[in-house]
């Protein structure tokens, strides 16, 4: 009898370690879903401090038969539980894996066309300046000639400063197919070497920049090779190095030089 005793002791103790163990893993494995954070930690959480309370209460009992018997129903039903939540778990994870897979080549496709668009605006800009460029009118052959006025109106070609009476400024606008055809206006500016302006000495803003002009010229372009002549009456010109500047607004789109003697 005492030989039979121990026996049934030994194989009470080993099936409750059993028991234990198949918690303890149980426990694991909760453990382990609950860090996937799938959107059933609550529900897992939950089963998994029943499994938690299981094993206190196996480890505090004695392991008799009944005792053990009605831990191994528990187990049994919990394991059940845990099998249906760790399916649905790992059915979560792969539809959160699909999802994500999904959005990164939304993100990648995302970024891809907006690269693209990026791209297709700098072009536009890029277009945009080359075709801004184009249309605009050249102006070439920039001259600038003095003269002595006689009484017969003819002009007779000086370089002495006593003598000039009329500055003469010419230039050539460049045929241009795409620019803007109608009347085209240029500031001239003409500085002697004192640094004044000469001429009618008028003012023009433009935004935070302000032009002192000697004369407006206004041409009437058709897009074809045309060229343009004005000039200034005036006295006592000073000796030294004239500036001849043309503007367009206030980009400046010609520039000469010449010397009174």
């Amino acid at each position: 009898m005492s030989t039979d005793s121990e026996k049934t002791e030994k194989k009470l103790v080993t099936e409750k370690e059993g028991l234990l163990n198949d918690l303890k893993a149980a426990k694991a494995n909760y453990d382990a879903a609950i860090a996937e954070n799938t959107g059933l930690s609550e529900e897992l959480v939950a089963e998994r401090a029943k499994i938690e309370s299981l094993i206190a209460e196996v480890e505090k009992s004695k392991g008799d038969v009944k005792s053990l018997q009605h831990f191994k129903d528990d187990y049994r039903r919990l394991k059940r539980d845990m099998d249906k939540l760790i399916a649905e778990n790992n059915k979560l994870k792969q539809e959160n894996g699909t999802l994500t897979t999904q959005r990164d080549s939304t993100m990648t496709a995302l970024g891809e066309t907006k690269r693209y668009n990026d791209t297709l605006m700098s072009q536009n800009e890029n277009l945009s300046r080359t075709v801004e460029k184009a249309a605009k009118v050249q102006v070439l052959n920039l001259k600038a000639e003095s003269f002595k006025e006689k009484s017969s109106g003819k002009l007779v070609a000086t370089e002495k400063a006593k003598r000039v009476d009329v500055l003469k400024v010419s230039f050539t606008l460049a045929a241009n197919e795409v620019a803007k055809t109608g009347n085209k206006m240029y500031y001239i500016q003409v500085i002697d070497s004192k640094n004044n302006v000469v001429g009618e000495k008028k003012t023009e803003v433009f935004g935070d920049y302000t032009l002192t002009y000697s004369f407006i010229t206004n041409a009437i372009y058709e897009g074809k090779t045309m060229e343009v002549a004005e000039t200034i009456a005036g006295k006592d010109f000073a000796k030294g190095l004239y500036t001849v500047n043309v503007f367009d607004k206030d980009q400046l789109v010609g520039n000469k030089t010449f010397t009174l003697k």
